[in-house]
């Protein structure tokens, strides 16, 4: 597992809304991902600057935070470590459509992260084992 850091996301009731917020108050450059609900942030002046980021409905009900997503080369494996260790999976591993595979955890005092494995093969409707 690599353990970089790939990107953040922030989450929202209203992420169009929001969107022209973080447009205003920072200057970042948020565009809707075409036929997605889905806005990415370019969160410096160029991709070099800063670690990119998105914008999107709440995946977790109640979830009022950014989160980080962390590299992995196995989610599975990884999802499995969390709760080995003492954390809990509060989202299990679902697909970003020819993208990569996430799930949302919780470390042993509750603060939230996700885990990220890239796969242009990932699918949403069926789970790979």
């Amino acid at each position: 597992m690599s353990g970089a850091v790939t990107h953040f996301e922030i989450y929202a009731e209203d992420p169009a809304k929001l969107a022209e917020f973080y447009r205003g108050l920072f200057g970042w450059q948020v565009d809707q991902a075409p036929g997605a609900d889905y806005w990415r942030i370019q969160a410096g002046a160029s991709n070099e600057d800063a670690v990119g980021g998105g914008l999107t409905y709440r995946p977790i009900p109640g979830l009022r935070s950014w989160v980080h997503y962390v590299n992995v080369s196995s989610i599975d494996e990884a999802a499995a470590q969390v709760e080995a260790l003492g954390g809990v999976v509060l989202r299990p591993k679902a697909a970003v459509l020819h993208t990569g595979w996430y799930a949302m955890a919780a470390d042993p005092e509750g603060n939230i992260f996700a885990i990220w494995q890239a796969d242009a093969t990932a699918f949403s409707t069926v789970e790979q084992e």
